[in-house]
C-alpha cells in the first residue's frame, strides 16, 4: 500500500450494521484500534440506534438516518489529530449499535409447581406457561446496566433473568387473586393485563419495555386432573346406581374385546360385578331406610295449620292517624260511635285511605241502613 492509499484510507470509512441474526440486542462496530475517521459515513437503519463512546463515556446517540462524522460536529477525536503519532492516535472511539425491534415469543414457564390454597379443593399445586414480547426502550441504560463492554450481546444472555422475573411476578399475582382454579381460565386476559403493568418497572431497570405478556395455560397435576375427570363423569351420569351400571358395562366390553384374557379377565369381571352389587345393595338399603322414615312421618298425626293473622287497620280520627287496630278494637269504637261509616281507614295492600263502610272486612260492623225514601 502506497502513502497516498494510506492517507485516503484514513479519510474514508463507513460505519454500519446489517443484522443477520434474530437474537442480537447490541453489537459493537469493530475497527482497527477502535479508530473512527474524520468524515466517516454513519448509517443507522430503521429499528436501530447508534451509541458513540469516547474515552469511556457516552458521547452521542444517533437515531435512524445517515450522518457524516467530523470533528466539527462530534465530541470525538479522529486519527487526523494523531498524524504526529504516525496515524496511531491515542484517542479511541467505539460505536455500539442497539437493536430496537420487538423480540417476540419469549417463552416463560414454571419449573416447579406453584403451591396455592384453593377455596374449593384446598391446598393444591398448579403449573403455568406462556410467552412475552420485549423491546429496547432506553439504549443508554441497557448499555450501562447490562451490556457493558460485551461486543455482541444476545437475548439469551438476559432471557433467563427475564423468565425468572416473569414466573415470580405471575406466582405472586395468582396467589393474591385468590381465584378458584376452575375460574382461572376465564381470567387469562386479566392476568396478562395486570402483569404487564406490574412488571413494567422491572423491565425498565434494564432499559427494556414489556410489550405483551400472555398466559397460555394453567394446569393441575396429572393425578388431580384424573380425579377431576372422574368427578365430572359422576356428575354427568347423575347418580350412583347409573355409575355402577356404567362401570359394569365397561368391564363387559373390555372382556369381550379380550377373549384370550383367561382367568385374569374373568376374575376382574367377577370383582367388578361384586363391587357393583355391593354398591347397588347399599343404595337399596339407603332407599329402604328413607322409605321407612317417610312412612313414619305419614303415620304421625297431622297438626292443623296456624290461624290466619287478623287484619290490622290504621284509622284517621280527628285528623290524626291512629292504630293499627284489630277488628275487635274497631268494633268497640264503632259501637261507641268513635268510628263511623265515613271514617277513613287503611291497611297494608290498600291503594289509599277509604271510608270504613266501603271496606269489605269492616262493612258488617255497621248496621244495615235503609235506602233513602223516594221523593224525599
Amino acid at each position: 500500500m502506497g502513502l497516498w492509499d494510506k492517507i485516503t484510507g484514513e479519510f474514508i470509512d463507513i460505519v454500519e450494521w446489517i443484522d443477520n441474526s434474530n437474537d442480537t440486542l447490541v453489537w459493537r462496530f469493530e475497527r482497527y484500534q477502535n479508530e473512527i475517521k474524520n468524515g466517516a459515513q454513519l448509517t443507522v437503519r430503521p429499528g436501530q440506534a447508534a451509541i458513540f463512546i469516547n474515552e469511556g463515556q457516552i458521547a452521542d446517540i444517533f437515531e435512524p438516518g445517515m450522518y457524516e462524522l467530523t470533528t466539527a460536529n462530534l465530541p470525538i477525536l479522529s486519527t487526523l489529530k494523531g498524524w504526529k503519532h504516525g496515524f496511531n492516535s491515542p484517542f479511541k472511539a467505539e460505536v455500539y449499535f442497539v437493536n430496537l425491534r420487538t423480540f417476540t415469543d419469549n417463552k416463560w414457564g414454571t419449573k416447579n409447581p406453584i403451591m396455592l390454597r384453593d377455596p374449593e379443593f384446598g391446598p393444591i399445586r398448579i403449573r403455568a406457561f406462556g410467552n412475552f414480547d420485549i423491546k429496547v426502550s432506553n439504549p443508554k441504560k441497557l448499555l450501562e446496566e447490562v451490556v457493558g463492554t460485551d461486543g455482541q450481546f444476545t437475548l439469551d444472555e438476559i432471557q433467563s433473568q427475564l423468565r425468572t422475573l416473569a414466573v415470580s411476578r405471575f406466582s405472586d399475582a395468582v396467589a393474591e387473586s385468590k381465584l378458584p382454579v376452575l375460574d382461572m381460565a376465564a381470567n387469562y386476559d386479566e392476568f396478562s393485563t395486570f402483569l404487564c403493568t406490574k412488571m413494567d418497572d422491572d423491565f425498565a431497570r434494564y432499559g427494556l419495555s414489556l410489550q405483551k405478556f400472555l398466559v397460555e395455560n394453567i394446569s393441575l397435576p396429572e393425578n388431580v386432573e384424573a380425579a377431576l375427570d372422574k368427578r365430572s363423569s359422576m356428575g354427568i351420569l347423575g347418580n350412583l346406581n347409573q355409575y355402577t351400571q356404567f362401570q359394569a358395562a365397561n368391564a363387559m366390553e373390555t372382556a369381550a374385546n379380550n377373549p384370550g384374557g383367561g382367568a385374569n379377565a374373568g376374575m376382574e369381571m367377577g370383582m367388578g360385578f361384586a363391587m357393583a352389587n355391593q354398591m347397588a345393595q347399599s343404595l337399596n338399603n339407603q332407599n329402604s331406610q328413607q322409605q321407612n322414615v317417610n312412612t313414619q312421618q305419614a303415620a304421625a298425626p297431622v297438626a292443623p295449620p296456624p290461624l290466619p293473622a287478623q287484619a290490622q287497620f290504621f284509622v284517621a280520627i280527628n285528623g290524626q292517624q291512629t292504630g293499627p287496630f284489630g277488628l275487635d278494637v274497631i268494633q268497640a269504637k264503632v259501637q261507641s260511635q268513635e268510628i263511623t261509616r265515613q271514617t277513613l281507614v287503611w291497611k297494608e295492600g290498600m291503594a289509599s285511605w277509604t271510608g270504613a263502610a266501603d271496606v269489605s272486612e269492616l262493612r258488617n260492623l255497621f248496621g244495615a241502613v235503609p235506602p233513602p225514601i223516594p221523593g224525599a
